[in-house]
């Protein structure tokens, strides 16, 4: 196989693919495979149990009684999973499914929970959410569920490259936007996309999250995080859908990217990850971070995620 790509640009993955008449997935684990001296088997072994993990968050964050270390978050997951499997979702048993287990997923982190970071633990539940509703509605294997997350692995390694993955340094467009657009590729890949097809579904998916702020009230990974994780997955679902119609991005995954970027760079340092600006500084918002804290002054007002004291 001709490993004639770099992680530099989705773009010679997708022409890399392309040449050698295989999937992004294909593509990834040969040429990781090769670089690391390893096996593919031994390669996969590891990529599946990643996805166990995954897979083993969505019961335990489905309990009704699961709540976070701060108190703030819980029950969310419970809640959606029953309108879910009572028929009274609005948006069918695919997007319903998919909701509930990215809440899922993000309430276990909050509550101290075994999760994949994927690619950050705030956004830990968007690609989880994809792949196992997948698995679960449209009858794909774990075999390929596996495979889906190497591509989405490599459409994150290229953000990382070339943009962000953090919050503090991207806002959330960095971590909940990357996550619904390696989640987007994942998707597009398991149905039976094109390479091209899933370059389209990281563009829409990315630019529909461009400029999303990080604002964690009481600098906790709870409020708004645990809910943007659902959107972003609902977001992938979204970006998947078009590509696969035939629809495409008119601004290029990569030029997408670099846009990105250029937003987390001119974004107030307040909307990255501080808990000094958004939501965090609503007043209810202030009111939730004394409740977790305490006022401030006191000896535990200083929240545990960042150095300054919040005011």
């Amino acid at each position: 196989m001709d490993f004639d790509f770099s992680y530099s640009s989705l773009a010679s993955i997708v022409n890399a693919a392309e040449k050698n008449n295989t999937t992004i997935s294909a593509l990834i684990l040969a040429q990781q495979a090769q670089q690391m001296e390893q096996s593919e088997e031994a390669l996969y072994a590891h990529m599946r149990e990643n996805f166990q993990v995954m897979s083993q968050c969505i019961e335990p964050g489905c309990q009704e009684d699961l709540k976070s270390t701060s108190g703030l978050t819980g029950g969310s997951a419970f809640k959606m999973r029953r309108a879910a499997e009572s028929g009274r979702s609005l948006t069918g048993s695919l997007m319903a499914g998919a909701l509930y287990r990215a809440l899922a997923v993000s309430e276990l982190n909050a509550a101290m929970g075994r999760i994949v970071a994927a690619p950050t633990a705030g956004s830990c539940g968007i690609l989880p959410a994809a792949l196992l509703t997948m698995e679960a509605e449209r009858g794909c294997t774990e075999h390929d569920c596996v495979m889906a997350m190497f591509t989405a692995s490599a459409i994150g390694m290229v953000i990382a490259n070339n943009a962000s993955l953090a919050g503090a340094e991207g806002g959330c467009q960095a971590e909940c936007g990357s996550a619904a657009a390696m989640a987007a590729g994942a998707i597009t890949e398991l149905a039976g996309g094109s390479p091209k097809q899933i370059s389209h579904a990281v563009a829409i998916a990315l630019k529909n999250i461009l400029g999303l702020v990080c604002d964690p009230v009481a600098g906790l990974v709870e409020i708004p995080c645990i809910k943007r994780n659902a959107s972003g997955v609902a977001g992938a679902f979204v970006a998947a859908e078009l590509a696969l119609a035939g629809i495409e991005s008119a601004i290029p995954a990569d030029e997408v990217i670099w846009a990105m970027k250029k937003v987390g760079d001119a974004m107030s340092s307040t909307l990255k990850e501080t808990a000094e600006g958004g939501l965090a500084a609503t007043p209810t918002g202030r009111k939730l971070h004394e409740q977790v804290f305490g006022t401030p002054g006191d000896a535990a007002g200083s929240c545990a995620t960042c150095s300054h004291s919040c005011r």
